[in-house]
């Protein structure tokens, strides 16, 4: 025995010990990501306990996170395409809860509680956000698939081009009696009035005169427009993929979509999956990587070891304000929204001054329109 070591039988109970320890943690873990798959109304006391007392096994420990993002790193800067898939959980940062979050809207609503939020013009795009901005200018990322709504992809600096906005965009209404549909991106958030199988904004087309309509996809819709969601370009970027990133979603509605998985290929040609996400997915089992933690926090570990710079978001350069089309005279009091404006100091046009709410929100994207569609009775 060497002075001051330990001796071979004990270096033996040692490593049994630690043995022992790594397997009750992964059994624990095992455990916590089972309830998880369960609606937040399914659990017992009993779960709701146990996942209390797990806060600390949902995210990865530093370590064990640093040498995830490291493989990571790797997985990114030998890619030939990766393509990026992006859900509520990236834009949490922005104080827009997530879905299925133990504070998410569908959790809240299985409760029985009221949905709220603040003002969402107030959100900006968060560090994840400008870092796959960034990762796309160095040509590390080729496309991004969003279920995102929030618009702030568009508003990071994200070309229209490299992205799908599969849910839609709440900036964005169309004229879908043009053709090609005739687009007006806003500054304020046009689905006040519309809800789900109700679309039409009250604003009328500048060239037709036709009405206008949201481009949100509520659960239930099948979304048939072009332009923002570009299903188009993220079914040909995921056959292309050799790699996919997945970015704060559950995966459970991108997994009804097939042709984003490339299942019509042998197992062994579909691209490689990388997840970022503090729950269960249905495409864990199939992530050649799994990290718990949040999504900020990976990604600038991810960008400090590919020693990239992630850019400032700044209100004065957000495209948002040269693609957007100004209301015609008339259309002043045609939404109630608060408008983005390029300092926070300045009154956004059409604002009468309203201060800001946290109360509940009533229409559009966000409120009724979020709701789970309910059967209806068939009248006989």
């Amino acid at each position: 025995m060497a002075a001051g070591g330990l001796s071979r039988s004990e270096r033996k109970a040692a490593e049994r010990v630690r043995r022992l320890r790594e397997e009750q943690q992964r059994e624990r873990l095992r455990q916590v990501s089972r309830i998880l798959r369960k609606a937040a109304t399914e659990r017992s006391a009993e779960e709701g306990r146990l996942l209390a007392e797990s806060e600390d096994l949902v995210c990865d420990d530093p370590e064990e996170l640093q040498r995830k993002v490291r493989e990571l790193a790797s997985a990114v800067r030998n890619a030939k395409y990766l393509v990026v898939y992006t859900g509520a959980g990236i834009s949490t940062a922005a104080s827009i809860p997530d879905y299925r979050g133990p504070n998410g809207v569908w959790t809240l609503l299985q409760k029985g509680r009221s949905v709220s939020a603040a003002d969402l013009s107030e959100a900006e795009p968060t560090l994840t956000h400008m870092s796959i901005t960034r990762l796309h200018e160095q040509k590390l990322v080729q496309h991004v698939v969003s279920q995102n709504c929030d618009g702030l992809h568009l508003r990071s600096g994200l070309p229209r081009s490299a992205m799908s906005e599969l849910h839609g965009n709440m900036y964005i209404e169309v004229c879908t009696a043009c053709t090609p549909n005739r687009e007006y991106v806003r500054v304020f958030d046009v689905t006040e009035r519309t809800a789900l199988h109700r679309h039409q904004t009250g604003r009328t087309c500048h060239k037709c005169g036709g009405q206008l309509r949201d481009t949100i996809v509520h659960f239930g819709e099948r979304g048939t427009l072009g332009q923002p969601l570009n299903w188009e370009a993220a079914t040909e970027a995921a056959s292309k993929a050799d790699t996919i990133l997945c970015l704060g979603s559950s995966l459970k509605v991108l997994k009804k979509y097939p042709h984003l998985w490339c299942m019509t290929k042998p197992p062994s040609r579909r691209p490689k999956l990388y997840i970022v996400n503090l729950q269960w997915t249905p495409k864990d089992d199939w992530a050649a990587l799994k990290l718990h933690g949040k999504c900020d926090d990976v990604m600038q570990l991810l960008m400090d070891e590919l020693g990239l710079e992630i850019p400032r978001y700044s209100r004065w350069q957000d495209p948002i304000f040269s693609l957007a089309t100004p209301l015609r005279a008339g259309e002043e009091g045609s939404h109630s929204r608060k408008s983005l404006c390029r300092s926070r100091e300045e009154p956004g046009p059409g604002d009468r001054g309203a201060p800001l709410s946290s109360a509940p929100i009533l229409g559009g994207w966000f409120g009724r329109g979020c709701t789970k569609r309910t059967k209806r009775k068939k009248v006989t």
